[in-house]
């Protein structure tokens, strides 16, 4: 189901929807499932620094291998926007077709 409008979803919307979701929400903040999330929350505050960068990227692999079960990731990059906001690319390949897909996920910050 599309979390914006309760429309349905399926395919690649439905994994991109799912992988906002994995790396927007904190680790601990939800009560019977304390460990899902990433911990890119956590680093949007931190200066921009390579280092944090590459902490973010290898967060966002971490967080979806482990809770998404229908993709792997191959690679991630990122974008900026003229707002100053970034957003992840994040290529895939598909566990149940083998199709390789890129998805773009908006990181921090109200959409």
């Amino acid at each position: 189901m599309n979390a914006a409008t309760g429309r349905y979803l399926s395919g690649t919307a439905h994994i991109s929807q799912s992988i906002g979701t994995i790396l927007a929400t904190p680790l601990g903040s939800r009560v019977m499932r304390r460990d899902f999330g990433s911990v890119i929350p956590a680093l949007i505050d931190q200066p921009l620094t390579p280092a944090t960068i590459l902490r973010l990227y290898s967060a966002a692999v971490v967080a979806i291998q482990q809770w998404e079960p229908r993709v792997r990731v191959g690679k991630v990059n990122r974008t900026t926007g003229v707002d100053g906001r970034f957003t992840l690319e994040i290529s895939l390949t598909r566990t149940d077709t083998g199709e390789t897909e890129q998805v773009q996920v908006p990181v921090g910050g109200a959409q």
